[in-house]
Protein backbone atom coordinates (compact mmCIF):
# COMPACT_ATOMS: atom_id res chain seq x y z
CA UNK A 1 0.00 0.00 0.00
CA UNK A 2 1.40 3.15 -1.39
CA UNK A 3 2.22 6.01 1.96
CA UNK A 4 0.39 8.34 1.89
CA UNK A 5 2.25 11.65 0.80
CA UNK A 6 2.94 14.28 3.63
CA UNK A 7 1.56 17.16 3.25
CA UNK A 8 2.88 20.47 4.96
CA UNK A 9 0.53 22.42 7.21
CA UNK A 10 -0.11 25.81 6.41
CA UNK A 11 1.67 28.90 7.99
CA UNK A 12 -0.18 30.58 10.35
CA UNK A 13 0.98 34.45 9.61
CA UNK A 14 -0.30 35.25 13.10
CA UNK A 15 2.14 32.43 14.94
CA UNK A 16 5.43 33.37 12.46
CA UNK A 17 4.81 37.31 13.18
CA UNK A 18 5.14 36.10 17.18
CA UNK A 19 8.21 34.15 16.38
CA UNK A 20 9.95 36.70 14.39
CA UNK A 21 8.86 39.13 17.14
CA UNK A 22 10.57 37.27 20.00
CA UNK A 23 13.54 37.05 17.88
CA UNK A 24 14.03 40.72 17.45
CA UNK A 25 13.73 40.77 21.12
CA UNK A 26 17.13 38.57 20.96
CA UNK A 27 18.76 41.00 18.88
CA UNK A 28 18.34 44.23 20.68
CA UNK A 29 20.88 43.27 23.74
CA UNK A 30 23.68 42.10 21.12
CA UNK A 31 23.09 45.80 19.62
CA UNK A 32 21.95 48.31 22.56
CA UNK A 33 22.64 47.33 25.92
CA UNK A 34 20.97 51.17 26.29
CA UNK A 35 17.77 50.86 24.06
CA UNK A 36 17.41 47.20 25.49
CA UNK A 37 17.22 48.57 29.15
CA UNK A 38 15.10 51.69 28.40
CA UNK A 39 12.19 50.26 25.42
CA UNK A 40 10.71 48.21 28.47
CA UNK A 41 9.51 51.36 30.12
CA UNK A 42 7.25 52.05 27.05
CA UNK A 43 3.55 51.45 27.08
CA UNK A 44 3.19 47.65 25.61
CA UNK A 45 1.41 49.29 23.10
CA UNK A 46 4.73 50.59 21.95
CA UNK A 47 7.34 48.14 22.63
CA UNK A 48 6.96 46.15 19.49
CA UNK A 49 7.11 49.02 16.93
CA UNK A 50 10.04 51.04 18.77
CA UNK A 51 12.13 47.89 19.62
CA UNK A 52 11.85 47.18 15.45
CA UNK A 53 12.16 50.88 14.17
CA UNK A 54 15.67 50.74 16.37
CA UNK A 55 16.54 47.39 14.47
CA UNK A 56 16.10 48.58 11.17
CA UNK A 57 17.55 52.16 12.28
CA UNK A 58 20.36 50.20 13.43
CA UNK A 59 20.69 48.07 10.58
CA UNK A 60 21.25 51.34 8.19
CA UNK A 61 24.10 52.44 11.15
CA UNK A 62 25.80 49.56 10.17
CA UNK A 63 25.68 50.37 6.32
CA UNK A 64 26.64 53.49 6.77
CA UNK A 65 29.70 52.72 9.28
CA UNK A 66 31.09 49.32 8.35
CA UNK A 67 30.39 48.70 4.68
CA UNK A 68 33.15 48.19 1.90
CA UNK A 69 31.49 49.26 -0.79
CA UNK A 70 32.01 52.42 -2.89
CA UNK A 71 29.42 55.19 -1.89
CA UNK A 72 27.55 54.70 -5.02
CA UNK A 73 26.92 50.90 -4.45
CA UNK A 74 26.22 51.83 -0.73
CA UNK A 75 23.31 54.09 -1.96
CA UNK A 76 21.79 50.88 -3.56
CA UNK A 77 21.81 49.09 -0.61
CA UNK A 78 20.15 52.16 1.81
CA UNK A 79 17.37 52.45 -0.96
CA UNK A 80 17.01 48.59 -1.11
CA UNK A 81 16.34 48.71 2.92
CA UNK A 82 13.44 51.01 2.27
CA UNK A 83 11.72 49.18 -0.27
CA UNK A 84 11.85 45.96 1.73
CA UNK A 85 11.01 47.51 4.77
CA UNK A 86 7.36 48.97 2.34
CA UNK A 87 7.35 45.58 1.08
CA UNK A 88 7.75 46.18 -2.34
CA UNK A 89 11.50 43.83 -2.21
CA UNK A 90 12.01 40.88 -0.81
CA UNK A 91 14.07 40.99 1.73
CA UNK A 92 16.23 38.11 1.79
CA UNK A 93 18.56 39.09 -1.24
CA UNK A 94 18.59 42.04 0.22
CA UNK A 95 20.09 41.14 3.18
CA UNK A 96 22.37 38.82 1.55
CA UNK A 97 23.95 41.48 -0.43
CA UNK A 98 23.89 43.72 2.87
CA UNK A 99 25.60 41.03 4.89
CA UNK A 100 28.47 40.57 1.83
CA UNK A 101 29.40 44.08 2.41
CA UNK A 102 29.70 44.61 6.14
CA UNK A 103 31.26 41.03 6.73
CA UNK A 104 34.93 42.16 6.86
CA UNK A 105 34.10 45.26 9.12
CA UNK A 106 30.73 44.93 11.35
CA UNK A 107 30.52 43.48 14.76
CA UNK A 108 29.51 40.34 15.19
CA UNK A 109 26.58 41.28 16.45
CA UNK A 110 25.82 43.66 13.92
CA UNK A 111 26.65 40.97 11.27
CA UNK A 112 23.98 39.10 12.68
CA UNK A 113 21.35 42.01 12.83
CA UNK A 114 21.38 42.64 9.30
CA UNK A 115 21.56 38.92 8.18
CA UNK A 116 17.76 39.10 10.13
CA UNK A 117 16.50 41.72 7.98
CA UNK A 118 13.62 39.48 6.28
CA UNK A 119 12.83 38.54 10.02
CA UNK A 120 12.91 42.20 11.65
CA UNK A 121 11.13 43.42 8.23
CA UNK A 122 8.37 40.72 8.96
CA UNK A 123 7.50 42.13 12.39
CA UNK A 124 7.31 45.67 10.51
CA UNK A 125 4.52 44.27 8.13
CA UNK A 126 2.69 42.88 10.79
CA UNK A 127 3.07 45.67 12.75
CA UNK A 128 -0.16 48.61 13.42
CA UNK A 129 -0.92 50.28 10.31
CA UNK A 130 -0.18 53.71 11.42
CA UNK A 131 2.81 52.70 13.14
CA UNK A 132 3.86 50.96 10.04
CA UNK A 133 3.58 54.17 8.25
CA UNK A 134 5.45 56.17 10.76
CA UNK A 135 8.52 53.61 10.74
CA UNK A 136 8.45 53.62 7.16
CA UNK A 137 8.62 57.80 6.10
CA UNK A 138 10.85 57.31 9.20
CA UNK A 139 13.54 55.13 7.43
CA UNK A 140 12.91 56.58 4.18
CA UNK A 141 14.20 59.85 5.31
CA UNK A 142 16.98 58.21 6.53
CA UNK A 143 17.88 56.42 4.08
CA UNK A 144 17.69 58.72 1.76
CA UNK A 145 19.63 60.96 3.65
CA UNK A 146 22.41 58.62 4.38
CA UNK A 147 22.96 57.92 0.66
CA UNK A 148 23.05 61.52 -0.18
CA UNK A 149 25.81 62.13 2.75
CA UNK A 150 27.99 58.63 1.56
CA UNK A 151 28.13 60.58 -1.89
CA UNK A 152 30.13 64.01 0.39
CA UNK A 153 31.54 62.33 3.64
CA UNK A 154 34.84 63.99 4.16
CA UNK A 155 37.95 63.11 6.60
CA UNK A 156 37.59 67.24 6.77
CA UNK A 157 34.35 67.12 8.14
CA UNK A 158 30.99 68.97 6.91
CA UNK A 159 30.86 72.15 4.74
CA UNK A 160 29.20 74.12 7.30
CA UNK A 161 26.62 74.20 10.30
CA UNK A 162 23.85 73.87 7.64
CA UNK A 163 24.85 70.67 6.54
CA UNK A 164 25.83 69.07 9.92
CA UNK A 165 21.93 70.44 11.04
CA UNK A 166 20.41 68.35 8.09
CA UNK A 167 23.24 65.04 8.48
CA UNK A 168 21.93 65.18 12.13
CA UNK A 169 18.11 65.57 11.03
CA UNK A 170 18.31 62.92 8.39
CA UNK A 171 19.83 60.21 10.98
CA UNK A 172 18.09 61.25 14.24
CA UNK A 173 15.83 64.10 14.02
CA UNK A 174 13.58 62.42 12.12
CA UNK A 175 13.51 59.46 14.89
CA UNK A 176 12.48 62.17 17.07
CA UNK A 177 8.93 62.60 14.55
CA UNK A 178 8.51 59.29 14.45
CA UNK A 179 8.64 58.61 18.34
CA UNK A 180 6.50 61.99 18.64
CA UNK A 181 3.99 60.39 16.02
CA UNK A 182 3.85 57.41 18.03
CA UNK A 183 2.99 59.31 21.33
CA UNK A 184 0.80 61.37 19.77
CA UNK A 185 -1.42 58.04 18.57
CA UNK A 186 -1.88 57.09 22.05
CA UNK A 187 -2.00 60.14 24.12
CA UNK A 188 -4.60 62.50 22.92
CA UNK A 189 -2.85 65.33 25.50
CA UNK A 190 0.01 65.02 23.00
CA UNK A 191 -1.96 65.01 19.81
CA UNK A 192 -3.84 68.03 20.76
CA UNK A 193 0.26 69.78 20.82
CA UNK A 194 1.48 68.04 17.75
CA UNK A 195 2.71 70.69 15.37
CA UNK A 196 4.86 72.16 18.93
CA UNK A 197 6.02 68.81 19.99
CA UNK A 198 7.23 67.59 16.46
CA UNK A 199 9.37 70.38 16.58
CA UNK A 200 10.80 69.87 19.76
CA UNK A 201 11.27 66.10 19.33
CA UNK A 202 13.08 66.76 16.03
CA UNK A 203 15.14 69.37 18.10
CA UNK A 204 15.90 66.28 20.44
CA UNK A 205 17.17 64.01 17.84
CA UNK A 206 19.46 66.67 16.85
CA UNK A 207 20.95 67.53 20.16
CA UNK A 208 21.28 62.97 20.52
CA UNK A 209 22.99 63.02 17.15
CA UNK A 210 25.60 65.51 17.47
CA UNK A 211 26.56 64.57 21.13
CA UNK A 212 27.40 61.13 19.08
CA UNK A 213 29.47 62.82 16.53
CA UNK A 214 31.70 64.62 19.15
CA UNK A 215 32.02 61.39 21.60
CA UNK A 216 32.78 59.06 18.11
CA UNK A 217 35.05 62.22 16.28
CA UNK A 218 37.95 59.86 16.57
CA UNK A 219 36.21 56.19 16.01
CA UNK A 220 34.99 58.21 12.69
CA UNK A 221 38.59 59.35 11.95
CA UNK A 222 39.97 56.19 11.96
CA UNK A 223 37.27 54.98 9.51
CA UNK A 224 38.11 58.32 7.03
CA UNK A 225 35.05 60.36 7.86
CA UNK A 226 34.38 62.91 9.76
CA UNK A 227 30.90 64.41 10.43
CA UNK A 228 31.93 68.00 12.01
CA UNK A 229 31.18 71.40 10.61
CA UNK A 230 34.15 73.05 8.90
CA UNK A 231 33.02 76.45 9.13
CA UNK A 232 32.12 76.83 12.87
CA UNK A 233 36.10 75.13 13.25
CA UNK A 234 37.41 77.80 10.89
CA UNK A 235 35.60 80.69 12.72
CA UNK A 236 37.29 79.27 15.67
CA UNK A 237 40.73 79.93 13.63
CA UNK A 238 41.31 75.31 13.15
CA UNK A 239 41.10 74.24 9.43
CA UNK A 240 40.28 70.31 9.54
CA UNK A 241 42.86 69.37 7.63
CA UNK A 242 43.80 65.76 6.76
CA UNK A 243 46.67 63.86 8.91
CA UNK A 244 47.03 66.87 11.45
CA UNK A 245 46.70 66.03 15.15
CA UNK A 246 43.87 68.13 15.67
CA UNK A 247 43.21 67.53 19.63
CA UNK A 248 46.66 69.51 20.22
CA UNK A 249 45.35 72.47 18.87
CA UNK A 250 43.84 75.02 21.39
CA UNK A 251 41.72 76.33 18.50
CA UNK A 252 40.39 72.75 17.44
CA UNK A 253 39.63 72.60 21.32
CA UNK A 254 37.35 75.66 20.97
CA UNK A 255 35.54 74.64 18.11
CA UNK A 256 34.52 71.16 19.54
CA UNK A 257 33.41 73.31 22.94
CA UNK A 258 31.15 75.64 20.43
CA UNK A 259 29.93 72.29 19.29
CA UNK A 260 28.92 71.40 22.76
CA UNK A 261 27.06 74.75 22.92
CA UNK A 262 25.30 73.41 19.73
CA UNK A 263 23.93 69.90 20.96
CA UNK A 264 23.11 71.93 24.05
CA UNK A 265 20.85 74.32 22.59
CA UNK A 266 19.02 70.90 20.67
CA UNK A 267 18.72 69.24 23.99
CA UNK A 268 17.09 71.59 25.95
CA UNK A 269 13.90 71.86 23.64
CA UNK A 270 13.51 67.86 25.04
CA UNK A 271 13.12 69.25 28.59
CA UNK A 272 9.56 70.84 27.71
CA UNK A 273 9.01 68.13 25.43
CA UNK A 274 9.40 65.57 28.51
CA UNK A 275 7.47 67.86 30.42
CA UNK A 276 4.33 68.08 28.00
CA UNK A 277 3.81 63.65 28.08
CA UNK A 278 1.27 63.99 31.10
CA UNK A 279 2.16 62.47 34.13
CA UNK A 280 0.14 59.23 33.96
CA UNK A 281 2.83 58.25 31.26
CA UNK A 282 5.80 57.78 33.21
CA UNK A 283 7.58 54.77 31.39
CA UNK A 284 7.79 57.59 28.01
CA UNK A 285 8.94 60.30 30.35
CA UNK A 286 11.58 57.45 31.90
CA UNK A 287 12.76 56.30 28.13
CA UNK A 288 13.01 60.34 27.00
CA UNK A 289 14.81 61.38 30.32
CA UNK A 290 17.12 58.59 30.74
CA UNK A 291 18.53 59.64 26.82
CA UNK A 292 19.07 63.45 27.77
CA UNK A 293 19.96 63.38 31.12
CA UNK A 294 23.00 60.81 29.63
CA UNK A 295 23.77 63.27 26.96
CA UNK A 296 24.25 66.32 29.08
CA UNK A 297 26.56 64.21 31.01
CA UNK A 298 28.45 62.76 28.09
CA UNK A 299 28.89 66.48 26.53
CA UNK A 300 29.77 67.71 29.95
CA UNK A 301 32.96 65.79 29.69
CA UNK A 302 33.47 66.63 26.37
CA UNK A 303 33.40 70.23 27.46
CA UNK A 304 35.71 69.48 30.33
CA UNK A 305 38.51 67.94 28.02
CA UNK A 306 37.60 69.00 24.48
CA UNK A 307 41.32 67.49 23.25
CA UNK A 308 40.26 63.93 24.45
CA UNK A 309 41.58 61.08 21.88
CA UNK A 310 39.56 57.98 22.49
CA UNK A 311 35.46 57.88 23.38
CA UNK A 312 36.34 56.07 26.45
CA UNK A 313 37.90 59.26 28.12
CA UNK A 314 34.61 61.21 28.37
CA UNK A 315 32.21 57.85 28.15
CA UNK A 316 30.03 58.50 31.45
CA UNK A 317 30.28 55.40 34.00
CA UNK A 318 28.07 53.21 35.15
CA UNK A 319 27.45 54.57 38.23
CA UNK A 320 26.52 58.13 36.52
CA UNK A 321 24.26 56.16 34.00
CA UNK A 322 22.49 54.17 37.27
CA UNK A 323 22.39 57.95 39.03
CA UNK A 324 20.57 59.33 36.68
CA UNK A 325 18.71 56.82 36.02
CA UNK A 326 17.26 56.79 39.71
CA UNK A 327 16.69 60.92 39.11
CA UNK A 328 14.45 60.11 36.09
CA UNK A 329 12.42 57.38 37.94
CA UNK A 330 11.51 59.60 40.88
CA UNK A 331 11.05 62.48 38.51
CA UNK A 332 8.61 60.59 36.59
CA UNK A 333 5.64 61.40 38.36
CA UNK A 334 6.53 64.75 39.67
CA UNK A 335 7.05 67.54 37.45
CA UNK A 336 9.29 69.70 40.31
CA UNK A 337 11.46 66.48 40.56
CA UNK A 338 12.33 65.92 36.79
CA UNK A 339 12.46 69.66 36.27
CA UNK A 340 15.45 69.47 38.69
CA UNK A 341 17.33 66.52 37.54
CA UNK A 342 16.87 67.61 34.07
CA UNK A 343 18.48 71.29 35.44
CA UNK A 344 21.21 69.13 37.77
CA UNK A 345 22.16 67.20 34.65
CA UNK A 346 22.49 70.47 32.24
CA UNK A 347 24.78 72.94 35.05
CA UNK A 348 28.54 73.72 33.88
CA UNK A 349 27.24 73.51 30.41
CA UNK A 350 27.44 76.38 27.59
CA UNK A 351 24.75 77.49 25.77
CA UNK A 352 24.89 77.99 21.58
CA UNK A 353 27.46 79.66 20.31
CA UNK A 354 27.01 83.02 18.94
Amino acid sequence: MPKAKKTKAPSDPHYDWVIHRAYQETLLPGVSRTFALTIPELPASLRDTVTNAYLLFRIADTLEDHSSLEPEENKELFLALTRVVAGDEPGAPAARKMEAAVIDYAPVAERDLVAALPRVAAVTHGLPQAHRDAVSRCLTVMGEGMARFQQIRSPTGLPNRAAFDDYCYRVAGVVGEMLTDLFCMEIPEMEERRPELMRQGRDFGLGLQATNILKDVWTDRVRGVCWLPRDLFEAAGYKLEEGEAWHADPAFRSGMRQCVGLAVERLDSARDYILAVPRREAGIRRFCAWAVTMAYATLRRIHRRPGFQHPDQVKISRRQVRRWARWSARGARRDWVLRMALAVSRRWLPGPPA
